[in-house]
């Protein structure tokens, strides 16, 4: 258990060094950020500047190369690839551009998903109640090939919202979505952090998104820039 007085998320001095073609590459240097429970943050700067990496460094989809990264009190940079998707299952959700939804599964079943695999003998009924607070309860048996792009992005949200994560992350959750489609979900994101009371990080290059957040933290060549503000999301 994670102290009210303790950083829900916490990284210390964390940097990422990726192979690449023509030898290591490093991405993020020394970041250093505490998050609190409850806080809304926005990652901005421009593209190239390390903003997805870091988000998946807090997710755990992505191991540090050094420093430390951890989230409810727990070492992420110790555990193996087996516990990081079990810790995932059960304090986080990921919000992706692309969506990731099952193609061979009903909008249902991929809200469903999560529970199944969680073992939560509600899952179908949480997912028609997460389905619904999104406003698809009437696309639930349709497939992703059957459902808009601000659809399927309803649907990746409530998949995310579905296990009643501790922590949210998004990564450009209306990078694919015109601009109304990208109200409508940037509504429901929030209204969603509301409902469930989670820890929300986003990356955006928006600046009304960037705008709602409590903080906004910029980067710049892979470190914090602590010169810039909002400015960087545009």
């Amino acid at each position: 258990m994670v102290a009210a007085s303790d950083p829900i998320l916490s990284l210390k001095d964390t940097s990422l060094r990726l192979a690449g073609n023509a030898g290591p590459v490093d991405i993020l240097h020394g970041i250093t950020l505490d998050v609190m429970s409850g806080e809304t943050v926005g990652l901005v700067g421009p593209s190239g500047s390390g903003k997805s990496s870091l988000l998946m460094l807090m997710g755990g989809l992505e191991t540090a190369t050094g420093g430390q990264v951890r989230a409810l009190g727990q070492d992420l940079t110790s555990m193996n690839e087996d516990q990081l998707a079990r810790f995932r299952r059960d304090h986080m959700g990921v919000v992706f551009q692309s969506f990731h939804l099952i193609p061979t599964m009903t909008a249902l079943e991929n809200v469903a998903t999560p529970l199944e695999l969680a073992g939560k003998p509600d899952a179908f009924d949480r997912a028609a109640e997460e389905l619904a607070a999104v406003g698809l309860a009437h696309r639930a048996d349709h497939y992703p090939s059957q459902l808009s792009g601000g659809e399927q992005q309803r649907v990746a949200l409530a998949r995310a919202a579905a296990p009643r994560p501790a922590i949210l992350l998004a990564d450009e959750p209306t990078g694919n979505l015109d601009g109304t489609n990208g109200q409508a979900i940037i509504e429901m994101l929030f209204g969603l952090r509301d409902r469930h009371g989670a820890t929300l990080i986003m990356v955006t290059h928006a600046p009304e998104l960037a705008r709602l957040c409590d903080r906004v933290v910029p980067l710049r060549d892979g470190r914090i820039d602590e010169t810039a503000g909002l400015e960087a999301a545009e």
